[in-house]
């Protein structure tokens, strides 16, 4: 399955990439977070802290072992603030 994959603040710096498309087998976005980082040591240092990440599928807030099924988009984030 095909993906548009978007990152955000920190999460697009540490990659340095706004989007991607992303060809992925992935069953979650736990697996498809392991295969991202199995490609190169930015997405490691992007994905190393789990707990400072938040994830929206087709923009509806999501927990990482949600499923990727029929999804079309996946966005990575910080944790949002108000104020």
């Amino acid at each position: 399955m095909s993906v548009e994959v978007l990152y955000f603040a920190w999460v697009r710096e540490r990659i340095g990439l706004p989007r991607e498309r992303v060809q992925t087998d992935a069953a979650t976005v736990a697996d498809l977070i392991a295969e991202l980082v199995a490609r190169e040591d930015r997405y490691a240092m992007a994905f190393a802290d789990l707990a400072s990440l938040r994830v929206a599928l087709d923009q509806e807030l999501a927990s990482f072992d949600a499923p990727l099924a029929g999804v079309r988009e996946v966005a990575f984030f910080p944790p949002m603030t108000g104020g």
